[in-house]
């Protein structure tokens, strides 16, 4: 089923710990993959692992990439499969930093299934999550515009078309790179 909008459909609530089948996903430039499966039943940093290896324009810093496992064996972690494959093709980590406030610390998709429809159910299953507990604002960090990446463009738009909005550029969080913290509401 292709949707002709960029919404993604809202989840049953309290889906942590299971698999949660999406059905119809946000149509991405070259279409959804239907269907996709987020399984959020615990962490798994060598699935994380493969998929930030395999993203080296993005995750090129060997140091990040030991951060991003490492953390994945910490926080909670969404996981994405496609029919017929048995390896995750996306993943997701949430960080909370107070009941009512938390992160995106890290989205990765395979980059063969990029702009298809991934990134935004894995999106909408924890916001759908986080929202059932409580949770009211959420934020995500990623390169800034101040150092122009084609790369970060493309993921700044996907940001922006979860419903994201830019809250402030910030230098020195990251060595080299300005960061853009963007910020967005799960009320209602």
């Amino acid at each position: 089923m292709t949707l002709a909008t960029t919404r993604v459909p809202r989840l049953r609530k309290g889906t942590r710990g299971g698999q949660v089948p999406i059905y119809a996903v946000a149509a991405g430039h070259d279409g959804p993959v239907d269907p996709v499966r987020i399984v959020s039943s615990g962490p798994d940093p060598a699935a994380v692992e493969r998929l930030v290896r395999d993203l080296p324009d993005w995750f090129g810093i060997e140091e990040s990439v030991a951060e991003y496992v490492a953390d994945a064996a910490l926080l909670p972690t969404y996981l994405a499969f496609v029919d017929g494959e048995h390896q995750a093709v996306g993943a997701l980590l949430v960080k909370r930093h107070y009941p009512q406030a938390a992160e995106l610390h890290l989205l990765v998709v395979t980059p063969r299934l990029h702009r298809r429809g991934v990134g935004h159910a894995l999106v909408a299953a924890a916001e759908n999550d986080l929202r059932a507990e409580g949770c009211r604002f959420l934020q995500v960090k990623t390169q800034g515009p101040s150092r122009p990446d084609e790369g970060y463009a493309k993921t700044l738009a996907f940001y922006l078309a979860s419903g994201f909005s830019p809250l402030e550029e910030i230098h020195g969080l990251w060595p080299e790179n300005p960061c853009l913290i963007l910020v967005k509401t799960l009320d209602g």
